[in-house]
This record gives structure tokens, sequence and C-alpha cells, in this order.
């Protein structure tokens, strides 16, 4: 499963895996089932964890996620995402700057998992 809530030190974390994932078809739908469950949550109360390793970029995809991130700010207490490389970092710093969201990234999914379950 693509999107899936993960048990981690009796936190519960929802995971969104992009990775590799190369058409916008692909993504949309991600997206769109993370939208249910996400945005079905009280508020502030969520961690959630993207990984977007080797998922494919371009400009249609960075509005997808611009508008996704955004709408999630209300229900996420704390987000990591993994897997930028490249200029996937511009594009990343532009995001937290439009939606005003503070995700943090992680050079690995343990290392994410980790950091949100110390997260107060």
């Amino acid at each position: 499963m693509r999107n899936q809530l993960l048990d981690h030190k009796g936190k519960r974390i929802y995971y969104m895996d992009f990775s590799n994932l190369k058409t916008q078809d692909e993504i949309s739908a991600l997206i769109n089932s993370s939208i249910t469950f996400i945005r079905s949550q009280p508020s502030s109360s969520l961690l959630t964890m993207t990984n977007i390793s080797n998922m494919h970029f371009n400009n249609e995809i960075k509005e997808l996620f611009s508008s996704f991130v955004k709408g999630n700010k209300p229900y996420v207490k704390a987000g990591t995402v993994v897997g930028i490389s490249g200029l996937q970092s511009i594009v990343y710093n532009a995001l937290m700057k439009i939606t005003g969201r503070n995700i943090k990234s992680m050079s690995s999914v343990d290392a994410a998992k980790e950091w949100l379950v110390s997260y107060n």
C-alpha cells in the first residue's frame, strides 16, 4: 500500500509513499486518497511522513503538491519528507514558503520516524 498508518513507538504516523511514481495520474491518485484520510482527522492531530524518492517532478505536479500541502495544514501536527534531491530541494523550499508549512526534510524513513515520535 502506498498510503498507510504506521505504528512507531506507540505513535501513529500516516505514511505516503510517492517513491518511484512516474506519472501525474499515479501521483494525483495517491494525493486524492491521502486527502480523504488526512482531512477527516481532528485539527493538529496527525504525524505525516512523505517519501518522494525518485518521484517524477514537473510544474503540474508542483502545483498539485502545493494545493495538497496547504490544504493539509490544519490537520497535521508535524510532517516529514524523505527523498528530496537535486532540483527538488529548490521546489521544496518554495513550497514551504508558499504554503506556510514547516515540513522537516529527513535523510531516511527511519530518521523521519524517530523525529516524528520525538516531536511534541
